[in-house]
């Protein structure tokens, strides 16, 4: 397996995928006088595993669950959390860690220095099959668990603990960025009771971060309540957060505007032109870092990594009306794409060679179509343009429908859409590679640099299930450029390597860029205190209510 030589990030750290889901109602009972924020949630894909997590249903609760070794503040900028100093030596190639000695797991126990080692190196390896593996690429040692015969408890030998409250990281190659990616959930710490019994762990997390776990019941809610022992920068202002399954987005807003659901963060499409002036909720549009693209896996007929499939993708993108998509299926809460960042970080472009891909038109689509035809016809007959989603999602319906749409009236060839029931069942059916039809992603940041959006979703490294490269795209000159992107000494340099990157993406188009989500959050009357952060979702420890108004 190739050694990528940079930093492997994930949106989601945990979430990949943008797709929230509907409305089962709550199980969990509290006091009268709590201050719980309700909160509109999706069933997690799989036990609440920080290591195991790489969508948004089970990525907000373990971000509120647990504390990395650093966090990031509502802007986006790294502090120091577990961590008392992470410095950098060997020209970025070697980091010295040391701990605040004062922080505990739920269950009383410390956080130690082998409390990150282990973790980290379970996450790594192969044989436990976890899907935020690729995080630990860069480190030393991560290729010698790739092969799956590695025991369970191997370690990677780039991880030197030096006493209970320091350790060494040594990377494979430079990189200056890695201390910013610490925060991600990839990297949080593990208490020695998780690997006991990693299934009943997953059921019930022990953590150390601003909340501690209380209750799931699986598709109806999960219950977290304040974790008074805390000991980092984001204390939680409220009792706890009830994490409200739904499986309607219409059913959620209604809930909004009744009182029963105190935060929603997103719209559904019969609202996203009137939710700013709905006199039953309060409202939230800030600008955002959220990406909308779709995916065609790389072993699609017609769509391949050759001269072929890459006519077939340009064309399909420029059939598509992304201005319409926004004014008329956002209702203006979200902008066209012109690259494969956002408008929030550092090296966004609107003007890389190659973007007018990105631009709707009808003639050059055509056009593209017709050379692609010239290599390899189309079957009118038999082949269809499909696009997959999870239907549970009225937004994601509206939008794949339009696009069917402008695939149909533009190219003249049969587009259909893919509905799948539920946003669990979608994500399996992705992870599982079963999908062969261009299906929904997204990307929700890390933290705000290219390398987190581009790295782990297009680096080779992160493909064929060892990270988010869901379509499994594999380029050796995008890879060779984010390497040295990663061993850039200047954050200039590093972007250029980054946009040489993109202008690859936007010839291949392993996934094609829609539009840039805002940050768009609605809440009951009564609800106070809500912002947005750098990620596009509610700051949820700062959230309260006028508990006397129930």
């Amino acid at each position: 397996m190739r050694l990528p030589a940079k930093v492997l990030a994930a949106v989601v750290c945990a979430a990949t995928v943008i797709m929230p889901l509907g409305a089962c109602g709550s199980s969990s009972e509290s006091s009268q006088q709590d201050m719980i924020i309700s909160y509109y949630a999706s069933e997690p894909q799989n036990p609440l595993i920080p290591g195991d997590t790489n969508e948004t249903g089970g990525g907000h609760v373990i971000d509120m669950l647990f504390s990395g070794l650093v966090g990031y503040d509502k802007d986006g900028n790294s502090v120091n959390e577990v961590a008392k100093s992470i410095t950098a030596q060997d020209n970025n190639t070697v980091y010295d860690i040391v701990l605040n000695d004062d922080w505990t797991f739920d269950d009383g126990t410390p956080v130690t220095a082998e409390s990150f080692t282990k973790a980290w190196s379970y996450t790594a390896n192969a044989t436990n099959a976890q899907m935020e593996a690729s995080f630990f690429a860069p480190i030393e040692g991560y290729d010698d668990l790739q092969n799956g015969d590695a025991p369970s408890d191997a370690q990677l030998s780039g991880l030197d603990v030096i006493s209970d409250y320091e350790f060494t990281v040594t990377l494979s190659a430079p990189s200056a960025s890695f201390p910013i990616m610490l925060g991600c959930n990839a990297f949080y710490p593990l208490p020695e009771s998780f690997y006991d019994d990693p299934a009943a762990y997953g059921e019930h997390p022990i953590g150390n971060g601003p909340y501690k776990f209380a209750s799931w019941s699986h598709n109806q809610d999960i219950l977290v309540t304040r974790n008074d022992d805390y000991r980092g920068n984001f204390p939680a202002h409220n009792d706890g957060i009830d994490f409200v399954i739904y499986t309607d987005v219409d059913t959620a807003y209604a809930d909004v505007q009744a009182g029963n659901l105190d935060l929603l963060d997103t719209v559904p499409s019969s609202s996203a032109v009137t939710f700013q002036y709905d006199p039953t909720v309060q409202s939230v549009n800030n600008p955002g870092s959220v990406i909308q693209t779709y995916t065609i896996p790389s072993d699609t007929p017609h769509f391949g990594d050759d001269e072929e499939g890459h006519l077939r993708r340009q064309a399909i993108s420029m059939a598509i009306n992304r201005e319409t998509l926004c004014d008329k299926i956002k209702g203006g809460t979200a902008t066209p794409a012109t690259d494969f960042l956002s408008p929030t970080v550092p090296g966004y472009s609107d003007s890389l060679e190659g973007s007018d891909v990105l631009t709707y038109n009808p003639d050059k689509a055509r056009e593209l179509w017709a050379e692609a035809n010239a290599i390899f016809p189309w079957d009118d007959a038999n082949d269809v343009v499909k696009f997959s989603y999870n239907s549970d999602n009225s937004s994601a319906k509206s939008l794949f429908e339009a696009v069917s749409h402008f695939v149909t009236n533009t190219l003249g060839v049969r587009a259909e859409t893919n509905p799948i029931s539920t946003f669990s069942e979608f994500r399996q059916e992705v992870t599982d590679r079963q999908l062969k039809t261009a299906f929904r992603t997204g990307w929700q940041p890390d933290y705000p640099s290219a390398d987190n959006y581009l790295v782990q979703l297009y680096d080779s490294a992160a493909a064929d299930g060892n990270g988010s490269n869901d379509g499994d795209y594999k380029n050796a000159d995008f890879d060779a450029l984010m390497d040295k992107a990663a061993s850039a000494t200047s954050t200039a340099e590093a972007i250029s390597y980054y946009q040489q990157g993109e202008e690859i993406l936007l010839r291949d188009l392993p996934a094609t860029p829609l539009y840039y989500d805002n940050a768009v959050v609605v809440s009951a009357i009564g609800v106070q205190n809500v912002d947005t952060n750098w990620k596009n979702v509610p700051v949820l420890q700062d959230v309260t209510k006028d508990v006397s108004r129930k």
